[in-house]
Protein backbone atom coordinates (compact mmCIF):
# COMPACT_ATOMS: atom_id res chain seq x y z
CA UNK A 1 0.00 0.00 0.00
CA UNK A 2 3.11 2.54 0.77
CA UNK A 3 3.94 2.17 -2.98
CA UNK A 4 0.30 2.22 -3.89
CA UNK A 5 0.07 5.73 -2.12
CA UNK A 6 3.43 7.14 -3.24
CA UNK A 7 2.34 6.75 -6.98
CA UNK A 8 -0.92 8.58 -6.22
CA UNK A 9 0.99 11.01 -4.83
CA UNK A 10 3.07 11.40 -8.14
CA UNK A 11 -0.36 12.48 -9.86
CA UNK A 12 -1.78 14.83 -7.08
CA UNK A 13 1.65 16.71 -6.58
CA UNK A 14 2.10 17.39 -9.98
CA UNK A 15 -0.01 20.51 -10.40
CA UNK A 16 2.20 22.41 -9.23
CA UNK A 17 5.39 21.73 -11.62
CA UNK A 18 2.56 22.97 -14.69
CA UNK A 19 3.01 26.56 -13.57
CA UNK A 20 7.16 26.36 -13.75
CA UNK A 21 8.37 28.62 -16.31
CA UNK A 22 10.36 26.31 -18.42
CA UNK A 23 7.26 24.23 -18.37
CA UNK A 24 3.54 26.23 -19.01
CA UNK A 25 4.29 26.81 -22.78
CA UNK A 26 4.89 22.77 -23.76
CA UNK A 27 1.11 22.36 -22.10
CA UNK A 28 -0.95 24.40 -23.91
CA UNK A 29 -1.04 22.05 -27.23
CA UNK A 30 -1.92 18.97 -24.82
CA UNK A 31 -3.99 20.43 -22.92
CA UNK A 32 -6.04 22.03 -25.88
CA UNK A 33 -6.37 18.33 -27.29
CA UNK A 34 -7.24 17.45 -24.10
CA UNK A 35 -10.01 19.77 -23.82
CA UNK A 36 -11.64 19.29 -27.09
CA UNK A 37 -11.48 14.85 -27.24
CA UNK A 38 -12.68 15.21 -23.43
CA UNK A 39 -15.86 17.58 -24.17
CA UNK A 40 -16.53 15.58 -27.49
CA UNK A 41 -16.90 12.56 -24.93
CA UNK A 42 -19.20 14.12 -21.72
CA UNK A 43 -21.54 15.44 -25.39
CA UNK A 44 -21.66 11.38 -26.21
CA UNK A 45 -22.46 10.35 -22.91
CA UNK A 46 -25.23 13.28 -21.97
CA UNK A 47 -26.64 11.78 -25.58
CA UNK A 48 -26.59 8.05 -25.04
CA UNK A 49 -25.88 6.65 -21.76
CA UNK A 50 -29.66 5.61 -21.30
CA UNK A 51 -29.97 3.85 -24.59
CA UNK A 52 -26.54 2.29 -24.03
CA UNK A 53 -27.64 1.15 -20.66
CA UNK A 54 -31.03 -0.24 -21.79
CA UNK A 55 -29.73 -2.00 -24.80
CA UNK A 56 -27.01 -4.05 -22.86
CA UNK A 57 -30.17 -4.69 -20.37
CA UNK A 58 -30.89 -7.91 -21.24
CA UNK A 59 -35.29 -7.55 -20.60
CA UNK A 60 -35.23 -10.36 -18.32
CA UNK A 61 -33.15 -8.45 -15.95
CA UNK A 62 -35.05 -5.41 -15.67
CA UNK A 63 -36.56 -6.33 -12.05
CA UNK A 64 -32.48 -5.97 -11.19
CA UNK A 65 -32.48 -2.32 -12.84
CA UNK A 66 -31.90 -0.45 -9.65
CA UNK A 67 -28.39 -2.25 -8.95
CA UNK A 68 -27.64 -3.21 -12.28
CA UNK A 69 -27.66 0.37 -13.79
CA UNK A 70 -25.19 2.18 -11.43
CA UNK A 71 -22.78 -0.99 -12.66
CA UNK A 72 -23.49 -0.53 -16.40
CA UNK A 73 -23.40 3.28 -16.32
CA UNK A 74 -19.93 2.84 -14.43
CA UNK A 75 -18.74 0.54 -17.12
CA UNK A 76 -19.97 2.87 -20.08
CA UNK A 77 -18.03 5.51 -18.13
CA UNK A 78 -14.92 3.75 -17.89
CA UNK A 79 -15.16 2.53 -21.73
CA UNK A 80 -15.75 6.01 -22.96
CA UNK A 81 -13.14 8.19 -21.04
CA UNK A 82 -10.56 5.24 -21.82
CA UNK A 83 -11.15 4.98 -25.72
CA UNK A 84 -11.05 9.35 -25.98
CA UNK A 85 -7.80 9.07 -23.77
CA UNK A 86 -6.47 7.16 -26.15
CA UNK A 87 -7.36 9.00 -28.86
CA UNK A 88 -6.60 12.28 -27.41
CA UNK A 89 -2.30 10.46 -26.67
CA UNK A 90 -2.31 8.91 -30.48
CA UNK A 91 -3.02 13.08 -31.20
CA UNK A 92 -0.49 14.75 -28.68
CA UNK A 93 2.22 12.19 -28.32
CA UNK A 94 5.06 14.04 -29.86
CA UNK A 95 4.30 17.21 -27.64
CA UNK A 96 3.96 14.85 -24.09
CA UNK A 97 7.36 13.56 -25.00
CA UNK A 98 8.93 17.14 -25.34
CA UNK A 99 6.71 17.90 -22.24
CA UNK A 100 8.17 15.04 -20.19
CA UNK A 101 11.81 16.19 -21.06
CA UNK A 102 11.04 19.29 -19.99
CA UNK A 103 10.26 18.18 -16.29
CA UNK A 104 12.76 15.81 -16.38
CA UNK A 105 14.98 18.81 -16.73
CA UNK A 106 13.37 20.63 -14.11
CA UNK A 107 13.33 17.66 -11.31
CA UNK A 108 16.80 16.73 -12.32
CA UNK A 109 19.06 19.86 -13.47
CA UNK A 110 20.10 17.34 -17.03
CA UNK A 111 19.00 17.88 -20.72
CA UNK A 112 17.15 15.06 -21.62
CA UNK A 113 18.16 14.36 -25.36
CA UNK A 114 14.64 13.26 -27.38
CA UNK A 115 16.71 10.27 -28.63
CA UNK A 116 20.38 11.93 -30.24
CA UNK A 117 18.67 15.15 -30.72
CA UNK A 118 15.87 14.21 -33.34
CA UNK A 119 14.58 16.12 -36.01
CA UNK A 120 10.46 16.89 -35.34
CA UNK A 121 9.44 14.59 -38.44
CA UNK A 122 11.69 11.76 -36.73
CA UNK A 123 10.19 12.94 -33.08
CA UNK A 124 6.32 12.77 -34.42
CA UNK A 125 7.30 8.96 -36.80
CA UNK A 126 8.91 7.80 -33.13
CA UNK A 127 5.78 8.50 -30.93
CA UNK A 128 2.93 7.39 -33.43
CA UNK A 129 4.92 4.34 -33.93
CA UNK A 130 4.97 3.68 -30.13
CA UNK A 131 0.93 4.55 -29.30
CA UNK A 132 0.36 1.92 -32.14
CA UNK A 133 2.11 -0.46 -30.25
CA UNK A 134 0.17 0.66 -27.37
CA UNK A 135 -2.81 0.67 -28.92
CA UNK A 136 -2.63 -3.03 -30.28
CA UNK A 137 -1.59 -4.33 -26.79
CA UNK A 138 -4.88 -2.51 -25.28
CA UNK A 139 -6.76 -3.66 -28.36
CA UNK A 140 -5.95 -7.44 -27.03
CA UNK A 141 -7.26 -6.83 -23.73
CA UNK A 142 -10.30 -4.68 -24.41
CA UNK A 143 -12.09 -7.82 -26.60
CA UNK A 144 -11.87 -9.61 -23.80
CA UNK A 145 -13.45 -7.48 -21.20
CA UNK A 146 -16.14 -6.47 -23.54
CA UNK A 147 -17.64 -9.99 -23.92
CA UNK A 148 -17.22 -9.86 -20.28
CA UNK A 149 -19.64 -7.00 -19.64
CA UNK A 150 -21.94 -8.38 -22.19
CA UNK A 151 -22.68 -11.49 -20.13
CA UNK A 152 -25.54 -11.48 -17.66
CA UNK A 153 -24.63 -12.39 -14.24
CA UNK A 154 -20.64 -12.01 -14.98
CA UNK A 155 -20.62 -8.35 -15.81
CA UNK A 156 -21.50 -7.55 -12.36
CA UNK A 157 -17.63 -7.94 -12.12
CA UNK A 158 -17.31 -5.88 -15.14
CA UNK A 159 -16.64 -2.36 -13.45
CA UNK A 160 -13.81 -3.72 -11.37
CA UNK A 161 -12.01 -5.63 -13.92
CA UNK A 162 -12.03 -2.16 -16.35
CA UNK A 163 -10.96 0.09 -13.66
CA UNK A 164 -7.49 -2.26 -13.18
CA UNK A 165 -7.53 -2.42 -16.61
CA UNK A 166 -7.58 1.47 -17.25
CA UNK A 167 -5.34 2.24 -14.23
CA UNK A 168 -2.60 -0.35 -15.51
CA UNK A 169 -3.14 1.01 -19.26
CA UNK A 170 -3.00 4.89 -17.59
CA UNK A 171 0.90 3.95 -16.13
CA UNK A 172 2.10 2.43 -19.63
CA UNK A 173 0.93 5.14 -21.61
CA UNK A 174 2.46 7.43 -19.32
CA UNK A 175 5.25 6.34 -18.38
CA UNK A 176 6.08 5.60 -22.00
CA UNK A 177 6.55 9.32 -22.47
CA UNK A 178 9.88 9.52 -20.46
CA UNK A 179 11.08 6.14 -20.55
CA UNK A 180 10.91 6.43 -24.12
CA UNK A 181 12.98 9.76 -24.32
CA UNK A 182 15.16 7.56 -22.85
CA UNK A 183 15.24 4.95 -26.00
CA UNK A 184 13.08 1.96 -24.02
CA UNK A 185 10.79 -0.07 -26.50
CA UNK A 186 7.09 -0.68 -25.43
CA UNK A 187 8.23 -4.72 -24.27
CA UNK A 188 10.52 -2.58 -21.90
CA UNK A 189 8.46 -0.33 -20.80
CA UNK A 190 5.67 -3.27 -19.77
CA UNK A 191 8.40 -4.80 -17.98
CA UNK A 192 9.35 -1.49 -15.72
CA UNK A 193 5.43 -1.46 -14.89
CA UNK A 194 5.44 -4.69 -13.89
CA UNK A 195 8.26 -4.30 -11.57
CA UNK A 196 6.35 -1.68 -9.95
CA UNK A 197 3.18 -2.95 -10.06
CA UNK A 198 1.51 -1.25 -6.73
CA UNK A 199 3.28 2.02 -7.72
CA UNK A 200 1.97 1.71 -11.53
CA UNK A 201 -1.40 1.42 -10.33
CA UNK A 202 -1.22 3.96 -7.99
CA UNK A 203 -0.05 6.15 -11.00
CA UNK A 204 -2.97 4.93 -12.66
CA UNK A 205 -5.77 5.26 -10.49
CA UNK A 206 -4.84 9.22 -9.59
CA UNK A 207 -4.85 9.73 -13.52
CA UNK A 208 -8.11 8.00 -13.41
CA UNK A 209 -9.23 9.85 -10.69
CA UNK A 210 -8.19 13.44 -12.21
CA UNK A 211 -9.84 12.00 -15.73
CA UNK A 212 -13.10 11.13 -14.04
CA UNK A 213 -14.25 14.74 -12.58
CA UNK A 214 -15.79 17.22 -14.53
CA UNK A 215 -13.33 20.03 -15.71
CA UNK A 216 -10.33 19.12 -13.92
CA UNK A 217 -10.16 16.60 -16.07
CA UNK A 218 -9.43 18.86 -18.95
CA UNK A 219 -5.71 19.22 -16.96
CA UNK A 220 -5.60 15.06 -16.71
CA UNK A 221 -3.02 14.72 -19.89
CA UNK A 222 0.32 17.12 -18.83
CA UNK A 223 -0.62 16.14 -15.03
CA UNK A 224 -0.50 12.53 -16.00
CA UNK A 225 3.01 13.00 -18.30
CA UNK A 226 4.31 15.02 -15.19
CA UNK A 227 3.05 12.47 -12.68
CA UNK A 228 4.62 9.82 -14.58
CA UNK A 229 8.44 11.26 -15.03
CA UNK A 230 8.18 12.35 -11.29
CA UNK A 231 7.70 8.38 -10.69
CA UNK A 232 10.79 7.62 -13.26
CA UNK A 233 12.93 10.04 -11.95
CA UNK A 234 12.31 8.93 -8.46
CA UNK A 235 13.36 5.91 -9.34
CA UNK A 236 16.02 6.34 -10.86
CA UNK A 237 17.76 7.95 -7.68
CA UNK A 238 15.69 5.42 -4.68
CA UNK A 239 17.39 2.21 -3.52
CA UNK A 240 15.71 -1.31 -4.64
CA UNK A 241 13.97 -1.54 -1.83
CA UNK A 242 12.53 1.17 -1.33
CA UNK A 243 10.34 0.47 -4.84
Amino acid sequence: MNNYLKGLGDVFSSFGLMLEPGIRRFIIIPLMINIGLFSGAIYLLSQQMNQWIEDLLPGWLSWLEWLLWPLFMLTTLLFVFYTFSLVANLIAAPFNSILSARVEKCLTGQQVELVNEEKWWALVARSITSEIHKLLYFIKWLIPLIILTLIPGLNLIAPLAWFIFTAWSFSLEYTDYPLANRGLLFKEIRQYNRLLRMRALGLGTGIFIITSIPVLNFLAMPVAVIGATRLTTQIKTETPSET
